[in-house]
This record gives structure tokens, C-alpha cells and sequence, in this order.
């Protein structure tokens, strides 16, 4: 990928402000694994055991449809404040406080087994999984800037396999240790990432003190609220997650419309989550390999078409390879955008203030995903509708893939 004499500077400065040693490299790379342990593994737990939860807490499905519609709105509510505060008090000291939020939250739902303290726990760790969602692009750009695609794409996959490994033991866990425990257990997790990052932020210093140059000044009065740019990486990345969410939450049922049975439709959401490592760990070594961006990009993003036409309208006979291309595009869109967060600005404040607004605006359309189609399939009685519309959504989105991975930094220059 081209590189103009405005990007190498601006990198070159970046690197300057970084500790260069192999040590550093293999503590940040630690960090940001263990910090990834812990951002999506408390969410995918509670729709694995939620039955359980249920019936032991007397709550409604209303109810367990507010605890699965939370995390979304925690997530925009923390992308929206995070890149304030964070450059206020540094990204690590607000990343750590954001860590010991998060394990408490996980502690406070299992260890009070009512309504109010399951939701209360609920709320604290998602909101602060919102902060770390938007500071882990700063973190990535300001302390290994070299091995932007390499940490990010390692980053994502961990979210990822650890996720899957979490909601298939916790349900059977459960049955032996009780549902709290199953729960509240992995916050040993985020403890030791807590541990870490305290170890990470002595080594390093704080990010709100290191040096200011002329280019940082200057890139930093880009308005991302009224940049091109960033309202498209919003929708690129929103569009993925109302896809994400939405069959996270309807494939089984979609498919078993189609007629397959209950366990085949069920094995096809294993497949739809399964693909992502794969498509991760390609992602990431095409990109470190200087393949086009913007022809993954748009490959990722054809891949969600293709996946969506053979849901609606193909072979069902496929099923495995219809969900399959949807879970390694939605993969990829998701762990390309963490990277143009980096790749396209030109300092870590400015990277978090992308992060920021793109995360607002894109979970805030993943929100309605699941709400809508849930709506217009009850309306309906068919999944024709939501499926169709989801199709267009998905065509848009490919636009959006070759706007965003455009040659162009947030600013418009050149990259």
C-alpha cells in the first residue's frame, strides 16, 4: 500500500513517541490479548445460559430481551464518552479503571441473583466493553504502530475464539458449579487483565504525557462528526453489525423455516460463528502481506451478498455455506474497520475520536437489526420481508466497503 510523505511523518513521529524494545512489543500484544479475553466472552455467556438465569431469577422474556438489547446501547453509550475521557486521562489509566469496571459487573451479577442486580452488572461491564471497543485502536496505533494489522487482527480473533470456547462450556459448566459461578467465573479473567495493564501502564507511562508535535496539532482539528469519511467507516461498520446481531439472533429459526431441522439449523450457527478465525488470520496476513485494502474490503462485503441471497433464496441443501461466507464477512468488515481506525489517522487521540463516533453511530444501527426484523417477522409471518431488506442493506454496503478503503486518510490526503 502507497504511503505518502505525510503518513510516513506522521509515523514516524508516532513510533518516536514509543518504546521500540521487544519487550514492549510482546507486553502490549499480551495486554491487548487478555483485554480481548474479556469483550465479548460475559455477553456470549449470558445468551448461552439464559433459560437457566430465567428460571432461577423468575424473570420474563421481556426481560431477557432488555438484558440482549442492552449491550448495544452500552456499546454507543461508551464509544460516544470514551474518546473524551481518554484523552483526558490517558487510554491506559482509563482502560484500567474500564477493566476493574468490567470485572465488577460480572461479580455483581452473579453474586446478587435478582432482576435489579443482574441488569445493574449488566449494564456497568457492557458500558465499559464499550469503552475498550473505541481505546483499543489508540492503544494499538500509539504503542505498536508497526504492527497495526498484525495486533489487531490478533486482538479480534481472540475476541472471537474465546467467545466460542465460553459458549460451549458454560451451559454444561453450569450443571456442576451452579449458573453463578459459570457466570461469574471469568471474571478471574479480567483480573488478570487488570494485573497486566497495571504492569503495562507502569513500564510505559501514561499516553496523556507524552511529547506534542506540529502534525499531532494540526490532524487533531479534524471534526469527525463533520467528516465524510467517518460517517462512512460508521455505516461500513454499523451495517456489518446489524448483520452480525441479527442473524446471531434469527439464523436458527430462519433456517428451520426453510426446512431444516431443529439441530441442523442450530449447527449452522456454529458454522456461522466457526468461520471467523478463518476469516481473521487471512484478513490479517493479506494485509501484512500489502494485498489491496480496498479489494478485501469489498470482497468481505460481497461476501455478506452472497451469503444473504443463498439464505432467501437459494438451496437450502448450502445452508452450511450460506452462513458460512455471512460469519467470514462479517468477521473481516469488522477487523478491517479496527484497522482503518489506525491505518487512516495520523495520531492516537485522533484514532480514538474515529473509533468513537464510527462505534456510536454503528451500534446504534446494529440496535435496530434485531428489534426490526424480530418486528417484521411477526407482522409478516414470514421471514421474506426482513430477509429481503437485509439483502439491500448489504448491497449498500458494498459501496460503503470501496468508499472507506478508498487510499485516503481521515482528511481526505492521500495515504
Amino acid at each position: 500500500m502507497p504511503t505518502s510523505a505525510t503518513t510516513r511523518s506522521a509515523n514516524a513521529l508516532t513510533s518516536n513517541l514509543q518504546p521500540s524494545s521487544r519487550f514492549v512489543f510482546w507486553l502490549v500484544l499480551f495486554a491487548m490479548v487478555l483485554l480481548a479475553t474479556n469483550m465479548r466472552a460475559p455477553i456470549v455467556a449470558l445468551g448461552s445460559i439464559a433459560p437457566v438465569v430465567q428460571a432461577a431469577l423468575g424473570i420474563s422474556e421481556t426481560q431477557i430481551g432488555w438484558l440482549g438489547a442492552v449491550p448495544m446501547l452500552s456499546f454507543a453509550l461508551g464509544a460516544f464518552i470514551s474518546p473524551a475521557i481518554g484523552k483526558r486521562f490517558g487510554l491506559e489509566n482509563t482502560l484500567i479503571v474500564m477493566i476493574g469496571l468490567l470485572t465488577l459487573g460480572m461479580i455483581i451479577r452473579s453474586l446478587i441473583p435478582t432482576w435489579f442486580g443482574f441488569l445493574s452488572g449488566t449494564l456497568l461491564l457492557t458500558l465499559a466493553i464499550g469503552f475498550a471497543n473505541t481505546l483499543a485502536a489508540p492503544v494499538i496505533k500509539q504503542r505498536t504502530p508497526n504492527h497495526i494489522a498484525l495486533i489487531t487482527g490478533l486482538f479480534s480473533l481472540t475476541m472471537t475464539v474465546v467467545a466460542g470456547i465460553v459458549a460451549g462450556v458454560v451451559l454444561p459448566l453450569s450443571d456442576y458449579v451452579g449458573w453463578q459461578w459459570a457466570l461469574g467465573g471469568w471474571s478471574l479473567l479480567g483480573l488478570f487483565a487488570l494485573v497486566i495493564w497495571v504492569l503495562l501502564r507502569l513500564r510505559l507511562g501514561s499516553s496523556n504525557h507524552q511529547a506534542v508535535d506540529p502534525i499531532q496539532v494540526n490532524a487533531s482539528k479534524v471534526a469527525m462528526w463533520r467528516t465524510a469519511f467517518a460517517w462512512q467507516i460508521a455505516i461500513f461498520m454499523g451495517l456489518q453489525s446489524l448483520l452480525y446481531y441479527t442473524v446471531a439472533s434469527f439464523l436458527p429459526s430462519i433456517w428451520i423455516s426453510r426446512g431444516l431441522s431443529a439441530v441442523s439449523a442450530g449447527q449452522m450457527g456454529s458454522v456461522f460463528q466457526f468461520m471467523a478465525p478463518v476469516a481473521i488470520l487471512s484478513l490479517t496476513w493479506l494485509v501484512n502481506r500489502g494485498r489491496p485494502i480496498q479489494a478485501l474490503a469489498i470482497t468481505a462485503a460481497i461476501l455478506n451478498v452472497i451469503g444473504m441471497v443463498g439464505i432467501s433464496y437459494l438451496s437450502a441443501d448450502l445452508a452450511w455455506l450460506w452462513s458460512g461466507l455471512m460469519g467470514a464477512g462479517c468477521s473481516a468488515i469488522f477487523t478491517l474497520s479496527m484497522m482503518l481506525f489506525s491505518l487512516r489517522t495520523y495520531t492516537p487521540n485522533q484514532a480514538s475520536e474515529l473509533s468513537g463516533m464510527a462505534q456510536t453511530v454503528g451500534y446504534l444501527i446494529a440496535f435496530f437489526g434485531p428489534l426490526g426484523t424480530g418486528w417484521l417477522h411477526d407482522v409478516t409471518q414470514s421471514w421474506d420481508l426482513p430477509l429481503l431488506l437485509i439483502l439491500v442493506l448489504m448491497i449498500i454496503n458494498v459501496v460503503m466497503a470501496w468508499l472507506v478503503s478508498r487510499p485516503i486518510m481521515v482528511d481526505g490526503r492521500p495515504a
